[in-house]
């Protein structure tokens, strides 16, 4: 888990940025300001060359070896830039304070060098165990080479019996599921659809040994290129879970490093996930989707959502040690294939949550810090205040108060290692109102106001420690001391 308690993960892109190649460089400048606003660590996206070269956002992986060093799909950068600014970034936020986390694609590979004839059967869609017709020939993309690489740093070079199936056949031109011959789908992998190993392109085979070795040797280089601190691994929900408990445990003994890693496994259901951080040993954290959709249907209800259920069935309440909170990151935005944007008028209530409760991890999302100019869409308001609140308040003992279908809150009793620490959440999601809520009775008499500007009222505590703390329709207030 993370370093520090009280920090905060920041996913430092968005899907349509326009970057004009050089967001090494933008955040590269922007560590001191990130870090000044709370930011303890950043997720940057995939640096390695994709698809489409340097209008690629890094998903559709081609080369893990070329992180914008070699003329490869069109260009030399990657759509964030080169390899000498990538590293030069990551040494400057490092010493800033700011630890940096890799974005790791080893689900599938796409834009193969070359085409290969071989034998595959075709899967259903809908049940990818489920085979239709006989074994016959197919063309497909799986050789790789990387010719612009001329096998520096490996000369190790893909074909298909490194991969286990593909959507493509170039002789007749036919988009379909196809298992290529003599594979299987590995089995610990997400139910859906039967079976979920193939997501896209060509679907590695980790049941074969050359796989994992060379996934493993390039991870070890990685790390040894460019220093990063821990990892976020994309779709893994798709990969052989042995394998990614295996790949983390190899290389934290290799570098005897903490490493933090976090898996994306989409999933609304807590108990996919709980299934598979047992299956993984608790090797690496997941997003709490869960909680993400919590908050999605929550700010599409029209105030009919039950609040005091925001948090249930989420790793937040279930697993809050394993969990890596967030609001909405580039797949969910507008326009993307998991879209499910929290709805403006809910952001500041969920940031409030994910950065002021004492349990999960934090991630800001780039597109509701910075805004998303693509959308139109602003940033977050008051986002940078609560990031402010977490470093500075958040903190001791959580006092619950979700005891109402649309009025809610908690509060964060403080401690004696933080001055005048601690707050008062109030939370609505329909009326105005207020609720009484215990802050600690060696406060009697304390003013309490609140720090969002929502509400102007001075907050007194009684004799027995509680406060009446009010709250806009449809709004959040946290209240903090004033003196």
């Amino acid at each position: 888990m993370k370093k520090d308690i009280n920090g905060i993960m920041m996913q430092y892109f968005e899907w349509y940025l326009n970057c004009n190649k050089n967001l090494w460089n933008t955040v590269k400048k922007k560590g001191e300001e990130l870090f000044r606003d709370g930011i303890t660590a950043i997720w940057l996206p995939p640096a390695y060359k994709a698809l489409t070269g340097e209008n690629d956002v890094g998903y559709a992986a081609y080369d893990l070896y070329d992180l914008g060093e070699f003329d490869q799909k069109g260009s030399v950068s990657t759509k964030y830039g080169t390899k000498e600014e990538y590293l030069d970034a990551i040494i400057s936020l490092q010493q800033q304070g700011i630890e940096v986390y890799a974005d790791i694609v080893l689900n599938h590979k796409m834009g193969a060098d070359e085409l290969q004839t071989i034998k595959a059967v075709k899967c259903s869609w809908t049940d990818h165990n489920v085979e239709e017709g006989e074994e016959h020939t197919v063309l497909v993309a799986t050789k790789f080479v990387f010719p612009g690489r001329n096998h520096k740093y490996s000369d190790f070079e893909w074909n298909w019996t490194h991969f286990s199936g593909i959507d493509y056949d170039f002789r007749k031109k036919e988009t379909a599921l196809f298992k290529l011959k003599d594979k299987t789908w590995q089995m610990n992998v997400d139910k859906e659809n039967g079976n979920f190993d193939y997501l896209m392109g060509a679907d590695l085979d980790f049941a074969n040994p050359e796989v994992v070795k060379e996934c493993k040797k390039w991870g070890k280089w990685y790390l040894e290129t460019t220093g990063v601190n821990g990892f976020r691994f994309d779709a893994v929900k798709h990969i052989e879970s042995e394998f990614i408990k295996d790949f983390i445990k190899t290389l934290r003994e290799k570098t005897n490093e903490e490493l933090f890693s976090v898996g994306e496994y989409w999933s609304s259901n807590i108990n996919d996930l709980q299934d598979y951080i047992s299956k993984t040993e608790g090797e690496l954290s997941l997003f709490d989707v869960p909680l993400h959709y919590n908050f999605y249907h929550a700010s599409i209800s029209n105030g009919d959502f039950d609040m005091s259920k925001l948090l249930d069935n989420t790793l937040m309440k279930n697993n809050p040690s394993m969990a890596v909170t967030f609001v909405d990151n580039h797949d969910t935005q507008p326009g993307q294939g998991l879209e499910s944007w929290v709805m403006n008028w809910f952001k500041e209530i969920a940031y409030a949550i994910i950065l002021l409760r004492q349990e999960g991890y934090p991630c800001v999302f780039y597109g509701d810090y910075y805004g998303i100019v693509h959308d139109d869409i602003e940033p977050v308001e008051n986002l940078k205040v609560l990031m402010g609140l977490r470093r500075d308040k958040a903190y001791g003992e959580q006092v619950d108060y979700f005891d109402d279908c649309d009025i809610v809150g908690f509060t964060r009793l403080g401690d004696d290692e933080h001055n005048k620490s601690g707050l008062a959440v109030i939370i609505s999601d329909k009326y105005e109102g207020s609720k009484r809520m215990y802050v600690g009775r060696e406060l009697e008499n304390k003013c309490f106001v609140d720090a969002l500007g929502h509400r102007n009222e001075e907050i007194y505590i009684d004799s027995e420690g509680f406060g009446n703390f009010p709250v806009n329709a449809g709004s959040v207030s946290v209240y903090i001391r004033r003196d």
